[in-house]
C-alpha cells in the first residue's frame, strides 16, 4: 500500500499496524500481507509498484489468490495445513515470470508473501524486456547458429579451394603449349619474322607467361589452404638457388629498364631447404618489386649469413649471445630491395594476408606475399618488410641454418 493508506484492523485487538508498515517499507523486496480468505491487508511501495508496473490497481483492491496468484486458495491452504513452512510458485507477469513465496503467520492467521528480488525486477520491467532464463536460452541459439554459419562458410571455403586448384589444373596445360608455341615463333624456326610481328609475339608471350604465374599461385595456394604443403629439405646451395632464379627474370627487369643487382655473401653455407619453395618465395618478391619500380629504377637480391639471436636457448646469458654470435652463424637473411614508392607503417602487417593489395591500381591478386609468408614459415622462418613512403621496400626473410 502507499504510505498514508489506512489500513483496516482484524478483529481480534488492536495492533501497531503504522510500525508494522513502517518496517515493511524498508524492506529491498516486494512484500503483501493477506487474510486467509485473499484479501490483502497492505503491501508495500514495492509491492505496488510491481502492480502497477503490471497494469493493475491498487493492492487492497485484489484479492490474493484469484487475481494476483491467480490459484485456486485450497492448493496454498493444503499445503500449509500439512505442515509445509514455505509454498513457491511462479506467477505470470506482464515482463515474464516472477517467483512468490508465501508464509503462514498462525498467531494472526496472515499470508505473508514475498516476490523474489531478482524474479520481481525481471516482472517490473517493461514490455519486451527479458528474463535471465530467456537470455540465456536466446544466447544459446545465437551461439549455434553462429556456430552453424561459421560451418558452412568453412565448407564454402573448402569449395572455393577446390575449386581453385581444378581450374589451375585445367588452365596449367594449355597455357604451357601455348607458350611453347611461342617460343617456337620468336625463334624463327617456322619462318622469318618481321618487327611488328616480333614485337606483338614477344608482348603476347610475356601476358601468356603472367597468365602462367597466375595460375603457378593458385595452384601454390590451394596447396597451402588444404594443408598438403610438403617440404623437400636437401643439402643445397643458396648460392646457385638465388643465381639460377636472377638469370631467369634477368630478361623481364630489362624489358621494363630496371636493373636487377646480386649481392651474395661469399660464406653463405650449405644447408637444408627445399629448393623449389625458396625459388618460389624469391620469385613472388622480385615480382612484387618489378611491379611497383618504375623505369630507370633498380632492384637488389642479397643473401648474406646471420645471427639470429632468437633461436638461442633462452636460459643463455647476454654474454653467451655475444660469444655464440662471434663464433657461428645460425641462418641466412635473403632481402629483395626496390626504389619504388615504399609502403606506408600501417600496412606493413596486412600485406602478408590472402587477398590484399595496398595499391589497388596494380595488377594481381594479392596472393603472392601471402604465399611467400607461408613459404617461410614453412621452413620455420621469418618475414618482414622495411620501408617508408617514397623511399623504396626491402623485403627480408630469415631461414634458419642449423635445423634445430
Amino acid at each position: 500500500m502507499q504510505r498514508g493508506t489506512e489500513v483496516e484492523q482484524p478483529a481480534g485487538g488492536p495492533l501497531p499496524f503504522n510500525l508494522l508498515a513502517s518496517l515493511m517499507e524498508t524492506l529491498d523486496e516486494p512484500l503483501l500481507v493477506a487474510e486467509r480468505t485473499g484479501r490483502v491487508l497492505f503491501a508495500n511501495q514495492r509491492a505496488q509498484r510491481l502492480l502497477n508496473a503490471n497494469g493493475s490497481r491498487s493492492a487492497n483492491d485484489l484479492n490474493l489468490f484469484g487475481e494476483l496468484l491467480r490459484i485456486d486458495p485450497k492448493v496454498i491452504l493444503g499445503q500449509i495445513e500439512s505442515g509445509e513452512q514455505q509454498v513457491d510458485l511462479l506467477v505470470d507477469g506482464s515482463g515474464g515470470k516472477a517467483r512468490a513465496r508465501i508464509r503462514w503467520l498462525p498467531e494472526a492467521d496472515w499470508l505473508v508473501v514475498h516476490v523474489d528480488g531478482a524474479a520481481s525486477s525481471a516482472a517490473a520491467e517493461p514490455a519486451g524486456k527479458h528474463t535471465v532464463q530467456e537470455l540465456l536460452q536466446e544466447r544459446e541459439i545465437t551461439y549455434r547458429n553462429l556456430l552453424a554459419a561459421y560451418l558452412r562458410l568453412q565448407e564454402v571455403n573448402r569449395q572455393k579451394t577446390v575449386f581453385l586448384a581444378s581450374a589451375a589444373h585445367e588452365l596449367k596445360t594449355p597455357l604451357a603449349v601455348i607458350k611453347g608455341y611461342y617460343d617456337l615463333l620468336l625463334s624463327g624456326s617456322l619462318g622469318k619474322l618481321t618487327d611488328k610481328q616480333r614485337d606483338i609475339l614477344q608482348e603476347s608471350k610475356e601476358s601468356c607467361e603472367r597468365l602462367v604465374r597466375l595460375v603457378s599461385m593458385f595452384l601454390n595456394y590451394s596447396t597451402l589452404e588444404s594443408g598438403k604443403l610438403v617440404l623437400h629439405l636437401r643439402e643445397n646451395d643458396l648460392r646457385d638457388c638465388l643465381s639460377e632464379l636472377a638469370n631467369r627474370w634477368h630478361d623481364a627487369f630489362q624489358r621494363k629498364q630496371v636493373r636487377l643487382d646480386r649481392r651474395f655473401d661469399g660464406k653463405l653455407p650449405i644447408f637444408k631447404f627445399d629448393y623449389q619453395k625458396v625459388q618460389q618465395t624469391v620469385a613472388n618478391l622480385l615480382d612484387n618489386a618489378l611491379k611497383h619500380t618504375p623505369a630507370g629504377g633498380n632492384v637488389t637480391l642479397s643473401a648474406a649469413a646471420h645471427f639470429w639471436e632468437r633461436r638461442v636457448a633462452e636460459a643463455a646469458t647476454a654474454s653467451d649471445r655475444r660469444r655464440a654470435r662471434a663464433q657461428r652463424t645460425n641462418s641466412v637473411q635473403v632481402a629483395v630491395a626496390d626504389t619504388g614508392p615504399g609502403i606506408a607503417a600501417e600496412h606493413h602487417q596486412e600485406i602478408f594476408e590472402d587477398f590484399v593489395r595496398v595499391d589497388r591500381t596494380s595488377s594481381g591478386m594479392g596472393l603472392g606475399l601471402a604465399i611467400a609468408k607461408r613459404l617461410v614459415q614453412a621452413h620455420r622462418g621469418k618475414i618482414w618488410v622495411d620501408s617508408e613512403p617514397w623511399r623504396g621496400c626491402t623485403f627480408r626473410f630469415l631461414l634458419p641454418t642449423d635445423n634445430q
